[in-house]
């Protein structure tokens, strides 16, 4: 029976795998219930903010933000790049890292250079697996993203646009939709677009007073772009872990279910094997019974 041995222990070892995804995908349950109310969470800062900004930038049209600059052709772009630092996750990491691949080639194709923050360590040894210039890059995040440790990185990305060394700049990310479902995203975030600032009426409303500057309004304006941006890249770490959890969640939970159809066939093969195995013996033994008898 050393066949039916060497199953025994194939069917072990995938219980064990089986034990294993599946305590991973309740982990990824519960980590994923505690990302999407953080991902929630961040959305009021960031609304709250933009329509502030909106109201001062009317409110100032003479002043003109160094974010809002615009210089016609983009001859050097700027990625900041957000995917998990584990991986198990199914093809989250490849979607986005595909997409960002694409971006980068269209733009040298059209003459342009191109250079990566990188937060997630996936993307950063992506980005350096393929040659990418990272000027800087954030990992080991943990599953509760910390803006201290985002705003060191995405500074460099900031300070190069506002120094004309860099002329747009764009993040990637991966957007939550639901468990099921999570779509890659490329977005123009820098130099900031007229309808990213726009405001309903009702905002209008609500934010259409003036201000007390202090020290002035430009300063004013500049700090809370500043913020703004800053809260848009936390925004899309903290969508990028919601959707890392759930996406991890749903390979292991199909990891779970094809461990346990391998153990089912692996199981039907052994008790055949065995039954053959029997069925021999049987015969056997029947015909030495048979030639002595005879």
């Amino acid at each position: 029976m050393a066949v039916g041995k060497e199953i025994r222990g194939k069917i072990k070892s995938f219980e064990n795998t089986k034990k294993i995804t599946k305590a991973m995908e309740m982990v990824s349950a519960s980590k994923m219930r505690k990302a999407q109310e953080r991902m929630r969470a961040a959305r009021p800062y960031a609304d709250k903010i933009r329509n502030i900004t909106a109201n001062l930038s009317q409110a100032n049209p003479e002043y003109k933000s160094a974010y809002m600059r615009k210089d016609g052709k983009a001859k050097v772009c700027g990625f900041i790049v957000v995917t998990t630092d584990k991986g198990l996750c199914g093809g989250l990491n490849t979607n986005v890292l595909r997409v960002v691949t694409n971006k980068m080639r269209d733009l040298q194709t059209a003459g342009s250079t191109a250079q990566a923050v990188a937060i997630g360590n996936k993307g950063f040894s992506f980005l350096n697996r393929i040659g990418a210039k990272v000027v800087s890059h954030a990992t080991h995040l943990g599953d509760t993203p910390q803006l201290d440790k985002l705003i060191g990185p995405v500074k460099v990305m900031l300070d190069a646009f506002v120094e004309g060394r860099v002329d747009a700049v764009y993040l990637c990310y991966t957007k939550f939709i639901n468990t099921m479902k999570q779509e890659p995203m490329v977005e123009q975030l820098l130099p900031l677009s007229a309808e990213r600032l726009q405001q309903t009426a009702a905002e209008k409303a609500q934010y259409g007073w003036d201000y007390l500057y202090e020290p002035d309004a430009a300063t004013v304006i500049e700090d809370l772009l500043t913020r703004y941006i800053e809260a848009l890249v936390y925004q899309a770490v903290a969508e990028n872990m919601a959707s890392e959890q759930s996406a991890r969640m749903v390979a292991m939970k199909a990891a779970t279910d094809n461990a346990g159809n391998l153990i089912a066939e692996f199981k039907l093969i052994y008790n055949k094997t065995r039954q053959a195995a029997i069925t021999k013996e049987l015969s056997e033994i029947v015909s030495g019974a048979a030639a002595i008898s005879g």
